[in-house]
């Protein structure tokens, strides 16, 4: 079975985050649109706590310190959703309503 092999890692140079998604911008050029559901504490933030984001190591990730949230690169070109268990979730949030 043949495998994918990459020129270079793929690595987000740019967010931009709107009302309902956000919009990565990669070292090729490439851009992709998130939908913000998909990541639900990005989904339940404030304007402000979504802009506070910070890239990882040579862009390999998107970190926002005030959610704790952390998105891969990879797993977003894979179209992979948030992995965060509802439980986990209904935590996070009632910690942040106290």
């Amino acid at each position: 079975m043949p495998t994918l092999v990459l020129e270079s890692d793929p690595a987000v140079v740019n967010v931009d985050i709107l009302s309902t998604q956000f919009v990565i911008r990669l070292q090729d050029e490439r851009q992709m649109i998130i939908p913000l559901d998909w990541y639900p504490r990005l989904q339940h933030a404030t304007d402000e706590e979504r802009q506070n984001w910070e890239l990882l190591g040579d862009g390999y990730a998107i970190h926002w310190p005030d959610l704790d949230e952390y998105i891969g690169v990879e797993g977003l070109l894979a179209g992979r959703r948030s992995g965060e268990s509802e439980k986990s979730f209904q935590r996070w949030l009632a910690e942040r309503n106290q």
